[in-house]
């Protein structure tokens, strides 16, 4: 295995989203020792991402994770922008925006004709949106592939890879070499198919504990004390769902049972009605249980 620091020839990176999952994929590539650029839809959203992963940083620094001489360093290696312009150099260009599948085929379609290298790499952070379907959007699908990372991902050692019908087996092999080496990440490879290996044994799981919660069989609170007290889960399945964003549980259910079909996979009227409600979880500050400070 390959020791941090081996960068598989990639040393710059563009990441396009700088959502909670955008901003800490840039940040662990910046911690990397790579030149990172962060787009956002425009310059406004691109400050709010830098003050994302400088409160990330800070917060590393807090807890003797990071010393602050690197967290100032990664930061220096970190460039901001509103315009997919600015991605035209990159090796490998993250895409990780909404968990839509329109939204993700438009980033794809300009970055194919932005990024100027043709050996570049696209990936993509979808969390169940077939890989397949983005690559299509371009006219080099042999090097567009998945790139999963977990929230927090500064702090979550696993990537999954995700390689289409017609990812190149040497573009796949480049991009492992760069998580396990450079990012000194874990990876598991999956085949294209909704939802990969994570979260199509994840969701039903979820799933199932927002039916329970629906039937008014147990509440929230003992859902998740169920599962944190009884099987040593480190948070509760409710608890879980807010943190990953019921909107992006939703999304996520629903590509599922686009493909599969089955109803575990359906996401229940309870999720549906929070999503249209704005209560997304921790980050709009009400999901399944309340947070302060969000």
């Amino acid at each position: 295995m390959s020791t941090p620091g081996t960068n598989a020839g990639i040393t710059r990176v563009g990441v396009v989203g700088g959502g909670q999952m955008g901003a800490g994929i840039a940040e662990v590539c910046a911690r990397a020792g790579l030149d990172t650029v962060l787009c956002e839809v425009d310059a406004v959203a691109a400050r709010a991402a830098r003050e994302r992963i400088a409160v990330s940083l800070e917060r590393a620094v807090q807890r003797g994770k990071l010393d602050r001489i690197s967290a100032e360093d990664a930061l220096t290696r970190m460039s901001f922008t509103g315009s997919l312009d600015d991605l035209a150099d990159r090796r490998l260009v993250i895409e990780a925006v909404v968990e839509n599948a329109d939204a993700k085929t438009e980033v794809f379609t300009a970055l194919d004709k932005i990024v100027e290298d043709p050996e570049a790499i696209l990936a993509t952070n979808t969390s169940s949106i077939p890989v397949m379907r983005l690559g299509m959007a371009t006219g080099r699908t042999d090097r567009v592939l998945g790139l999963h990372f977990f929230n927090p991902v500064p702090v979550l050692p696993l990537v999954e890879v995700v390689s289409s019908l017609h990812t190149a087996p040497h573009v796949l092999d480049t991009v492992r070499e760069f998580v396990t080496g450079t990012l000194g990440k874990t990876v598991v490879h999956s085949r294209d198919r909704a939802g990969f290996v994570v979260n199509a044994l994840l969701i039903p799981y979820v799933l199932s504990a927002i039916r329970m919660a629906e039937s008014g069989f147990a509440t929230a609170t003992d859902v998740d004390a169920g599962m944190e007290l009884g099987c040593a889960h480190p948070m509760g399945p409710l608890r879980l769902a807010d943190l990953i964003g019921l909107d992006t549980v939703a999304s996520i259910a629903e590509s599922l049972y686009d493909e599969f079909k089955e109803p575990l996979y359906a996401p229940p009227p309870l999720l549906q009605r929070m999503v249209e409600a704005g209560l997304l979880g921790r980050k709009s500050g009400r999901g399944f249980h309340a947070y302060e400070g969000a």
